[in-house]
């Protein structure tokens, strides 16, 4: 308990970062605990089609009658499902190979860089509109681990110049002296030290692979296996909801839960840089 309690002071201490999270946790009840609360709307009903916000339908209703409140409570599960596994995969391996290659140096580093490198000049979105043809995406996983395989390159060359920095330390030199091993040095001595730039980079492949599945939703690449925020743009979009002067409820409320994940994220990351590197907090 006085762990969490001295996370949240910590957090608390940029007004920022603790909106954020704030924002985050709300959002994260409503989209796991909500649907227990709040069943999905699947009837059709004729005339109830874009009714405009009211006490009955918070948010209104879609080209169907259905209400739209409904669909955003259920619709963000899977979705950041696959987002945080991406992010965890990808952060995986370029942490791995970023440190390892920083500090081992020599022919691997020089490998490692070289297919980093090449994996970077290639167009990301294009690539997964490619694979999308050739691979079923109708299993989270297959979608998550297709998404981190194209997002570690970036992260990679970042964590090896980090690592390149912090290899020079006194601390560093110390335990190479004690001959404490690679393991040890790597995983002991220098990622300890990066936690604030490893966290801040998850919560970006996070935002990046929500991106990335709402825009393979809206062309249409991934199964409607169920309802998603990226269903109900698409939905919005190919039922011709542009067209119609009520229907901007309808459209703008998964956009609007979307960006406002996305800004909760971001605005997490300035308590986050507090949290894990106390030099920062000797300004307040």
């Amino acid at each position: 308990m006085r762990d969490i309690a001295t996370f949240i002071k910590l957090m608390a201490r940029n007004r920022v970062g603790f909106v954020g999270l704030i924002v985050l946790i709300l959002l994260l009840l409503m989209t796991f605990v909500g649907p227990y609360f709040v069943p999905l709307d699947t009837q059709t009903k004729i005339d109830e089609i874009y009714q405009p916000p009211s006490t009955k339908h918070i948010l209104g209703t879609d080209h169907q009658g259905r209400d739209i409140f409904s669909q955003i409570v259920n619709g963000g599960g899977e979705l950041l499902y696959v987002a945080f596994l991406t992010a965890l995969l990808s952060t995986f391996i370029a942490v791995t190979l970023g440190s390892l290659t920083g500090f081992l140096g020599g022919k691997l580093d020089s490998m490692v860089m070289w297919f980093t490198d090449i994996w970077l000049t290639l167009p990301r979105f294009p690539i997964l509109l490619v694979l999308a043809g050739f691979v079923k995406l109708n299993a989270p996983f297959v979608l998550a681990l297709l998404l981190a395989a194209l997002a570690w390159p970036g992260l990679t060359r970042a964590v090896r110049s980090q690592v390149l920095s912090l290899k020079q330390r006194d601390y560093v030199e110390a335990a190479l002296s004690l001959a404490l091993g690679t393991r040890h040095i790597v995983f002991a001595e220098i990622l300890p030290n990066m936690m604030n730039y490893i966290a801040i980079c998850f919560t970006l492949a996070m935002t990046q692979a929500i991106y990335d599945q709402v825009g393979l939703v809206m062309l249409g690449l991934v199964p409607f296996a169920s309802n998603n925020w990226g269903v109900m743009i698409n939905l919005a979009w190919v039922r011709g909801a542009i067209f119609y002067k009520d229907s901007l409820w309808y459209i703008l409320s998964p956009i609007a839960v979307i960006v406002l994940f996305q800004l909760a994220l971001v605005s997490l990351t300035r308590s986050l840089e507090e949290v894990f590197n106390p030099r920062l907090r000797t300004g307040h």
